[in-house]
């Protein structure tokens, strides 16, 4: 076997594959590791979900990276019903509302659509991005599993043994005591918090069924047909023999009534709290991380503990609860929700090693933000810092890990940037030329006279992820619109002191015409100006001369107190028409 590339001592992601590895060479020595995840194509699948996957993805490649034969399955939750319309769905409007209750693979897809149907729309997305990611993995539909019987012995068991699973759900349910005493039950109302609390926090994930097969004047049946009429869900199961499989039960929906033979019939599922632990035991699953959510007693991973241990048995997955994932000035995200951001919308506006970067960096208990305001660029001055610190010898080694495990895969290294110029120079010179590409390349190009940019593809593709962030996420009026005449007025007011700096500055372009030129030469105007050397040390009195001058500088030239970094600003501006707005 190969050595780890990191130290375990430092790195989540080798310590977890240790103990994945030695928990499968403990169970099923000599067959693949098989780790797992679960996605719900209820609506746009987001960034939350994503972690979902990831964790499992990260442990998978590590092992992989050792020479070990691992699969990591991803059961597309596509059978599941459909439980209500999403907010903010383009295509979508409350007519929708008349499938609730189907399979995700029977409610039509948004208007306009490619898609045949619901969950293969939002499926799509999902795929395009796990791609684009580095992502292997093997995909299960569950409608296909459902509808071929590969569940088929699984389910006649899980009926067979009812009563069982009856027993171990009623341990965890809440017990009807209006005082809220007996046993440490809450109350009813402090029930109802938690758990609507639970649902919004599982939403997308399966365990928001809200059915466990409880309720049934008939008994216990952790089966639910899909009505042979309306095809939904809201049937009651009225009687089932053990002995012929047979099968009665009406829909509440539509009043269709039918009676069926489970050892041949394959329109209905297992109830979620039964389904997932019987998956875990189909597809021997050694791995597989769950939501903060499912840590509370009573949830789907306590109680599928238990069921897979004595219902089916088999053992249930070693995994961390992970903790959710945010947007800079949001709050948690649910996909109830219309407008949350998306894996795909995130590489709209950041590349692919870095959206892993984030998920890699962190323990899976440890929540984070991923940036869709401002805080992307210093993200990405991070970012940048962390590889010039790879490339020198001087990163940690649980750093150092972190971005191997960003910037590539078992399969070999992900595309990306040949040029990789500063995120926030790439989206202020976006900002300015509105996408202009010869002005791009011009302004790009003199960035470092000495090494010049011969072509817009080297600084791509992160120019392209900067020109989307500009046009997508930046509001219209916090855009940068260059004058087009000099601000004679302002220009007229100015003092002795105002006048000599812009002729200072003015003097210096042509010899301070780059990127680390024009910075010397704004930050060195004020200095000039108080007597010291260009390379004096800034007081507090200094700093404020050059916030001073910064302001004169932007409102000749962008009629605002700030705007892009002045050197970048000049750059796109051009010496001349820097020249003819400070009034030369």
């Amino acid at each position: 076997m190969a050595e780890s590339q990191t130290s375990t001592e430092t790195d989540w992601v080798s310590r977890f594959a240790d103990d994945v590895i030695a928990e499968s060479e403990r169970r099923a020595p000599g067959k693949p590791v098989v780790v797992a995840s679960g996605l719900s194509p209820s609506g746009p699948i987001h960034l939350g979900n994503l972690r979902e996957v990831m964790t499992p993805h990260l442990v998978a490649d590590e092992i992989r990276r050792r020479g070990l034969t691992v699969r990591h399955l991803i059961s597309w939750d596509d059978y599941d019903r459909y439980r209500k319309v999403p907010n903010g769905v383009p295509g979508v409007d409350t007519s929708w509302a008349e499938h609730i209750g189907k399979p995700l693979t029977s409610v039509p897809a948004p208007a306009g659509s490619a898609y045949p149907n619901w969950a293969e729309h939002f499926k799509a997305a999902m795929t395009e991005a796990l791609d684009e990611l580095g992502v292997e993995y093997d995909g299960i539909s569950q409608t296909e599993q459902y509808l071929a019987g590969t569940y088929r012995e699984q389910i006649l068991h899980a009926m067979k043994h009812r009563r069982d699973i009856d027993a171990v759900l009623d341990g965890y349910r809440t017990k009807k005591d209006p005082a809220g005493a007996a046993k440490g039950g809450r109350k009813p109302q402090q029930q109802k918090k938690v758990d609507e609390a639970e649902l919004e926090a599982a939403e997308g994930s399966g365990a928001a069924d809200e059915d466990d097969g409880s309720g049934n004047t008939a008994g216990y049946f952790p089966y639910k047909p899909y009505c042979g009429n309306c095809e939904k869900d809201l049937t009651v199961v009225t009687s089932y023999d053990d002995d012929t499989t047979e099968l009665n039960y009406t829909c509440s929906s539509c009043g269709f009534a039918e009676t069926v033979r489970l050892n041949e019939f394959n329109r209905g599922k297992l109830v979620w709290k039964v389904d997932w632990p019987m998956r875990w035991a189909f597809e021997d699953v050694i791995f597989e991380p769950s939501g903060v959510d499912h840590s509370s007693p009573g949830s789907s991973f306590v109680v599928g503990g238990q069921i897979v241990r004595e219902v089916f048995d088999g053992v249930q997955p070693i995994g961390p609860m992970y903790a959710f994932v945010g947007i800079s000035g949001m709050a948690k995200m649910s996909s109830s929700k219309g407008g949350v951001p998306t894996p795909a919308d995130a590489l709209k506006i950041m590349e692919a090693p870095l959206l892993r970067w984030l998920y890699a960096r962190r323990k899976p208990n440890q929540s984070f933000k991923i940036a869709f305001d401002q805080e992307i660029q210093r993200l990405y001055d991070e970012w940048d810092s962390l590889a010039r610190k790879v490339a020198d010898g001087s990163v940690l080694p649980a750093d150092a890990a972190a971005y191997a495990r960003a910037v590539g895969t078992a399969a070999g290294p992900l595309p990306s940037t040949p040029r990789p110029l500063p995120y926030r120079t790439l989206a202020s010179v976006a900002d300015i030329t509105a996408g202009a590409e010869d002005q791009t390349l011009r302004i790009l190009s003199e960035l470092d006279p000495e090494n010049p940019l011969t072509s817009l593809d080297e600084a791509r593709p992160r120019l392209d992820r900067a020109e989307n962030w500009i046009t997508s996420q930046v509001p219209a009026e916090a855009r940068t619109i260059v004058r087009d005449e000099p601000d004679n007025e302002l220009l007229g007011s100015l003092d002795e002191q105002g006048r000599e700096s812009l002729r200072l500055l003015l003097e210096g372009l042509d010899s301070h015409w780059s990127l680390d030129g024009l910075t010397t030469l704004v930050y060195g105007v004020p200095k000039v100006l108080a007597g010291l050397e260009a390379d004096a040390k800034p007081t507090p009195e200094l700093k404020v001369a050059q916030r001073s001058f910064f302001a004169l500088l932007y409102r000749l030239l962008v009629s605002r107190d700030t705007g892009p970094r002045l050197p970048t600003l000049l750059l796109a501006v051009g010496a001349d028409r820097v020249r003819k707005l400070l009034g030369a």
